[in-house]
């Protein structure tokens, strides 16, 4: 963006960004106060090329302009589909000519005018094309916001179960603070999320299907990649991430995207398997298709062995080690026995999240842990449980894998929790609603729950403690659309709120 005209200074910036080979699009403007048809213009025009470049008519080449021109460029500037805006002080035709884009865009109430700009664009065999785009493109910056924007009125803080067990928000927030203190190795699966929005267009005349058309692709890092980002975006003073990946794009993706998340990556490659993406096509805030592109084989001894030396030299200067597994085959029994005991050796608190898309899994297989998050789906299968009651279950699973805490977690109905007590040989029995009375996405709440809770009771807070905040940050995750880490500040802000649930 310049606020400063300088017709050669602009077209080198334009000609140095955009891609070599690439096709180059111009469009130009007044640009008031943007509205779903400049969302439109500019998104048609953006898909006309690789490049998109906007000029916004400068204070003294329009009159018609409400908003001063600086004004006017960040409007601009600030929409996703423009690489390149500026002030433009001069008549477009005479700047066209001299930059020669491969494509002008104008819109289509200017097909049948007279446009001064058509004999420079003929003259280089440039194309002059119209359009406004399609109407459904006017609500993709209103998905933008509602993606990332967290409806705070929705999180209700449960005060009845914060007295319950003796502690207040000001002692929650010095949690927060000491959380730039640890140490933290995350263990588990790379997943690529994929979010395809889509307009539904209505139902297939040959058959009863529905049409939609894609109008907005997100990707986000998922699985134990976003468990490792949560632990930065939470503060931790260090983070390394081991995980597995396939030699591919989607590959190169999530590790560039951990990466600018500030963690210690340290990927093993294998090219047995692609790099798990999975798709979500979603219409509004509901989910029309699921696609997962995986393989969930064991990965070799040979990379099993590299996994364990890498979080051998790792566990020197570690507080705390998070098992990630989806059962794809990255976590494997022997890894798994080999790091355990090397943590039990050292005194290193090790916690666990074991996640079943089919009837595969077992969390219990995570021996020793101080603390296990399944699902009351994921508990029973690990089990072969589909009759007792949930403490019934939550004992057993105790009994099973010798954890300290086993923290049920029920969706919308909050998590059971079946926790050591102080005393020897006891344990207390506490459920904890779900926070969040009107979530967008349900993914990577059990991450967020996982991560914060177990940063918190490495400090050495209570459990209870340590599970009102990881429950505060499911409820800020499942508050917007896709996994992007979440910070020690929105919690601190959550906390600041009034709302309060006379319910536990």
């Amino acid at each position: 963006m310049s606020s400063k005209y300088d017709r050669a200074a602009v077209i080198k910036a334009i000609r140095a960004a955009a891609p070599s080979g690439g096709k180059l699009v111009f469009v130009y403007g007044n640009f008031n106060i943007v509205h779903p048809g400049h969302l439109r213009l500019l998104r048609f025009a953006s898909e006309c090329g690789d490049y998109l470049a906007v000029g916004v008519l400068g204070d003294q080449n329009t009159e018609s302009a409400i908003l001063k021109q600086n004004e006017r460029l960040a409007g601009v500037d600030a929409i996703s589909w423009v690489n390149y805006a500026f002030i433009m002080e001069e008549a477009p035709e005479g700047f066209i000519a001299a930059l020669r884009p491969d494509v002008v865009v104008k819109g289509s109430e200017y097909k049948t005018s007279v446009n001064p700009e058509f004999k420079s664009i003929e003259s280089y065999g440039g194309q002059l094309l119209f359009g406004s785009g399609d109407t459904s493109f006017s609500s993709l910056e209103l998905i933008q916001n509602e993606r990332n924007i967290v409806n705070h009125s929705a999180i209700k803080r449960p005060t009845e179960f914060m007295q319950r067990h003796g502690f207040s928000d000001d002692a929650m927030q010095t949690v927060l603070d000491q959380m730039a203190g640890l140490r933290v190795l995350v263990i588990g699966d790379t997943i690529v999320d994929e979010y395809v929005q889509c307009d539904p267009l209505g139902m297939s005349q040959e058959d009863p299907t529905i049409v939609v058309t894609p109008i907005m692709t997100d990707k986000f890092v998922g699985g134990a990649g976003i468990v490792a980002a949560h632990a930065s975006g939470l503060g931790a003073k260090s983070v390394d991430f081991i995980s597995v990946i396939g030699d591919d794009v989607t590959g190169e993706y999530a590790a560039g995207k951990l990466a600018s998340y500030g963690l210690k990556t340290h990927f093993l490659i294998d090219d047995s398997r692609p790099t798990t993406l999975k798709q979500r096509y979603r219409a509004g805030n509901k989910t029309l298709l699921r696609v997962s592109h995986l393989r969930q084989h064991k990965i070799s001894e040979t990379l099993q062995q590299k996994a364990i030396e890498c979080a051998q030299k790792i566990l020197a200067h570690v507080d705390l080690v998070v098992f990630s597994d989806f059962n794809y085959g990255v976590l494997t029994q022997p890894l798994v026995d080999q790091i355990s005991a090397e943590c039990q050796r050292r005194g290193i608190m090790m916690v666990a999240d074991s996640q079943s898309s089919s009837q595969v899994g077992d969390v219990s297989r995570f021996n020793g842990a101080a603390l296990l998050t399944p699902t009351e789906r994921e508990a029973r299968i690990a089990l072969g449980n589909y009759e007792d009651g949930l403490v019934i279950v939550a004992r057993k699973l105790r009994d099973k894998a010798n954890a300290e805490n086993i923290i049920i977690t029920l969706g919308a109905e909050g998590i059971l929790i079946y926790a050591k007590a102080t005393q020897a040989d006891q344990w207390h029995t506490d459920r904890l609603d779900a926070l969040n009375s009107a979530p967008k996405d349900p993914a990577g709440a059990g991450d967020c729950l996982l991560v914060c809770a177990a940063m918190s009771m490495a400090l050495g807070r209570t459990i209870w403690e340590s599970l009102y905040l990881g429950s505060l940050a499911a409820a800020c995750q499942v508050g917007r659309i896709g996994n992007t880490p979440l910070s020690a500040d929105e919690l601190r802000v959550e906390m600041s709120k009034s709302n309060i649930a006379r319910k536990a």
